[in-house]
């Protein structure tokens, strides 16, 4: 049995960008469907708004998205994620973390993903991974990119 977990991250009107700008950075092919697409009368203000969202690449890479109905309540701000001696504060209850298998192959990444990002640690080789960095991006979503290692290794 193979069992894949795939982040499904929920917007209020801003999905369609988000999905878009993750696309130019990690390729792929972009699915968009908005809630007019399933029915809803198209002159009413959600109509345009993403219903299901996805971007799925060859790497490996996927990633989900909506756009939260206009009557859903908004959740509390988190408070900012910062790094101090080595460790991750935050008041968040997720990241995306993403890995490569190079330093070359994440940085490439970390540099498109950082285009209008809060850094919260810069991309560089860390005490546990010849690359490792996060930062929260235009839409703020935080994501930790890192190159992969193996346990032990």
């Amino acid at each position: 049995m193979a069992v894949t977990a795939t982040t499904h991250l929920n917007f209020r009107g801003d999905a369609r960008r988000a999905l878009e700008f993750y696309q130019s950075v990690f390729g792929g092919h972009l699915t968009v469907v908005a809630y007019g697409d399933f029915g809803m009368p198209k002159d009413l203000p959600d109509a345009d708004r993403v219903v299901f969202g996805q971007v799925t690449a060859e790497s490996g890479f996927s990633i989900m998205a909506y756009d939260a109905p206009g009557q859903s309540p908004a959740t509390t701000a988190p408070t900012a994620t910062t790094r101090e001696n080595g460790m991750t504060l935050t008041g968040e209850r997720f990241f995306v973390a993403v890995g490569g298998d190079t330093a070359e192959e994440v940085s490439a990444l970390w540099d498109r993903l950082a285009d209008g990002a809060e850094v919260i640690e810069k991309y560089g080789p860390s005490q546990f991974a010849p690359g490792f960095g996060m930062l929260t991006d235009r839409f703020g979503v935080t994501w930790i990119l890192q190159v992969n290692v193996t346990p032990g290794g």
